[in-house]
C-alpha cells in the first residue's frame, strides 16, 4: 500500500456528506474528486490537497503544509499536507474547507468517450 489507510478513512468521513465527490487511485496514492476536480488525496508520507494559486498563500500559514513538489517543481494551488497536519481534526478541516471551496468553483468535468482499440 502506498498510502496510508487511516488517512484515506478520515478523508472519506470528512467528505461524507458532500455531493458528487468519487475517489480515484492515481499517482501512487487515492485522490479525490468533486464532479471529477480534484480536491484532495493520501499518498506515502501524508497527503495533498487542490486550494488554487488564489487560496495556495493562506494554506501555507496552516502548520503542516508545504508547496507540493512530486517532481522537485513546486506545482501551483496544489499543497502537501504533512501526517501531523492530517491526525489533527481542526488542521485537517481547514485545508479541505480550502480545498473543497476551489473545487466547488470550477465546472463539472464530462468524462471523455473511449477511443476503439
Amino acid at each position: 500500500m502506498a498510502y496510508d489507510e487511516d488517512h484515506a478513512e478520515l478523508l472519506r468521513a470528512d467528505l461524507f456528506d458532500e455531493p458528487g465527490i468519487t475517489e480515484k487511485k492515481m499517482f501512487g496514492g487515492l485522490c479525490f474528486m468533486k464532479n471529477g476536480n480534484m480536491v484532495c488525496g493520501v499518498h506515502q508520507g501524508g497527503g495533498m490537497a487542490r486550494v488554487g494559486k488564489e487560496a495556495e498563500p493562506k494554506a501555507l500559514e496552516i502548520e503542516g503544509v508545504s508547496p507540493l513538489s512530486f517532481t522537485g517543481r513546486p506545482m501551483g494551488g496544489m499543497v502537501d499536507v504533512s501526517p501531523h497536519t492530517f491526525d489533527d481534526v481542526a488542521l485537517r478541516g481547514q485545508i479541505i474547507a480550502l480545498a473543497l471551496d476551489y473545487a466547488r468553483s470550477l465546472p463539472p468535468k464530462v468524462a471523455k468517450p473511449k477511443k476503439p482499440r
